[in-house]
């Protein structure tokens, strides 16, 4: 057992925590997200449909994969995680092309690997870190942690990003290549596997830095070993059941879920479509994986003034702040300025991250061990259940908007009439954003007055 005064970065599960969460978030192709699986021959229609899958085998599989996280441990999630992750990058990095039913059927498996992965991790290596601090640290170490953890993560995307886009355009690995003297010309259908060969290696990282974590012993981890499979599930969709009834009975994890849900899943529909929005304002294309690396060094100094503000801020401050940030990011974005439109998008993604900062550390704070893993996949299953909620509704919008310019305009291009869709979609969401929030605040002032003793109701405000 380690000194609570100790640093909590002395913790090997701490340290592999911020390891892991760099490694499995920090992809090469992600500045090339789009246009990566249309070079492998997909449609635009086959890229939702994939998007779609991913986002419901999250959903399907976010609460059971926390649940069973607080019943058999979080290493072993972990490490299946990681594989995972080496599975669904190994497809696209070795299926073969000009066969369009073969590469649509690795993709499937990629999106469903994929989000089967994303609810494997979530939760149980926030969980596994935190209640760490529980049995060898201080858990109020727990808003430095994840200072150092987002900062890192920023970091990492900063390289990743740049390189990412770097390696997949052919004409910059040309020159490079003919740089150093070598006359070899790549061809795109080469080029593009670059940042999925990258992302492979990161894979393989993040397999030894799981297989390295050992499970804290809690005095009250809630960890059975059930001599048949029958009971082990009858024991997950307990440790769920429950789980899902003190979130219900608990005002403040409530509030915390649902106002980080609401901003969550707007702001994270907005960051989807920003080389949209980018080339609307007028931005070279070279320019997005750049524009990507300097709003991750933002992010760099982001987390120590969330931090800052738990410290110093109640609840009910920090919770206003965000607000007042998400919706003067959306109010700047439907002005779609030239070049200045960067701002409002840079805004965007920060209160995406001091969303996610605050979210973690109330609901590590108020949960307990045996059940923190189930209970902060809830909270993934809550914003992306509201991301693919917002997705639908984009959707329609946005067709409907469509339809409504090309009677306006009948002469314009397709590309115009995509582009004036666009901009009026913009519109709808500083409206949407802050219908939700009235509705949200209304359930939890409610929630409060009838569930709440007044001393909790008095901490959160």
């Amino acid at each position: 057992m380690q000194s609570k005064d100790n640093s909590p970065f002395a913790l090997s599960n701490v340290r592999r925590f911020i390891a892991f969460r760099a490694f499995f978030n920090s992809r090469f192709y992600y500045p090339v997200f789009t246009i990566l699986f249309l070079d492998y021959g997909l449609s635009i229609e086959q890229f939702a449909i994939l998007n779609t899958i991913w986002a419901f085998t999250i959903v399907l599989t976010e609460v059971p994969s926390g649940a069973l996280a607080d019943l058999i441990g979080r290493k072993q999630l972990l490490v299946a995680t990681s594989l995972l992750m080496i599975g669904e990058m190994a497809l696209l990095a070795f299926v073969p092309l000009g066969n369009s039913k073969l590469i649509f059927s690795a993709f499937l498996l990629n999106r469903i690997l994929s989000g089967l992965a994303e609810a494997l991790a979530s939760g149980a290596d926030e969980a596994m870190a935190y209640d760490t601090l529980i049995a060898e640290g201080d858990p109020e170490d727990w808003p430095k942690v994840l200072d150092i953890q987002m900062r890192i993560r920023n970091f990492s995307y900063m390289i990743t990003m740049t390189i990412g886009a770097m390696i997949y355009d052919p004409g910059t690995v040309n020159s490079v290549l003919h740089w150093f003297g070598l006359k070899i010309d790549l061809s795109q259908q080469i080029t593009m596997r670059f940042p999925i060969y990258l992302t492979l290696g990161l894979g393989i990282l993040s397999l030894l830095t799981t297989l390295g974590m050992q499970d804290p012993v809690l005095e009250e981890k809630n960890k059975t070993d059930p001599a048949d499979a029958w009971q082990r599930i009858k024991e997950v969709s307990k440790i769920t059941m429950m789980a899902g009834g003190w979130i219900l009975k608990s005002p403040m994890a409530l509030a915390i879920i649902l106002f980080g849900m609401s901003l969550d899943h707007c702001m994270r529909m907005i960051v989807t479509m920003t080389s949209q929005y980018y080339r609307v304002i007028e931005l070279p294309e070279a320019s997005f994986g750049l524009i990507g690396a300097g709003i991750a060094m933002i992010g760099l100094v982001v987390p120590r003034i969330a931090r800052a503000m738990v410290e110093y801020f109640k609840p009910i401050t920090n919770v206003l702040w965000i607000i007042s940030l998400g919706m003067i990011s959306l109010l700047g974005l439907s002005t779609f300025l030239p070049i200045l439109g960067i701002l409002p998008m840079a805004l965007v993604f920060v209160t995406m991250m001091i969303t996610s900062f605050f979210t973690s550390h109330y609901l590590n704070k108020i949960t307990e061990p045996r059940q923190r893993a189930t209970v902060l996949s809830y909270k993934g299953l809550a914003f992306n259940a509201a991301y693919g909620i917002i997705g639908l509704l984009f959707a329609g919008l946005i067709s409907n908007l469509r339809s409504n310019v090309e009677v306006t305009t009948p002469h314009a291009t397709r590309a115009l009439i995509e582009d004036e869709a666009f901009r009026q979609s913009i519109l709808y969401f500083p409206w949407y954003l802050g219908l939700i929030l009235i509705t949200v605040s209304l359930i939890c002032v409610l929630h409060f007055r009838i569930q709440s003793p007044d001393k909790q109701r008095t901490s959160f405000l």
